[in-house]
């Protein structure tokens, strides 16, 4: 299974819409997702306070700030 990560805080509105399009991949799509509240991790605020949100898939950093959905889909494809 894909591993899919989002660091994301709340109140962050690119952030609802990365999480929204995400969670609607996942529908057609098989892919674990998870969140991560930056604000409970202070670790992750550190590293990404000005780059969210942020998504890792498999553990590599994909996409910051901004969030394509091909280029999501292809990299998906890529690791299948």
């Amino acid at each position: 299974m894909i591993d899919v990560v989002v660091y994301s805080k709340p109140g962050c509105c690119l952030c609802d819409e990365v999480k929204a399009k995400l969670k609607s991949l996942q529908a057609s799509h098989a892919f674990s997702l998870r969140e991560v509240n930056i604000l409970e991790d202070p670790e992750a605020k550190r590293r990404f306070e000005e780059e969210i949100p942020v998504v890792f898939i498999n553990g590599k950093k994909a996409f910051k700030l901004h969030f394509d959905e091909k280029q999501f889909l292809k990299k998906l494809e890529n690791l299948r």
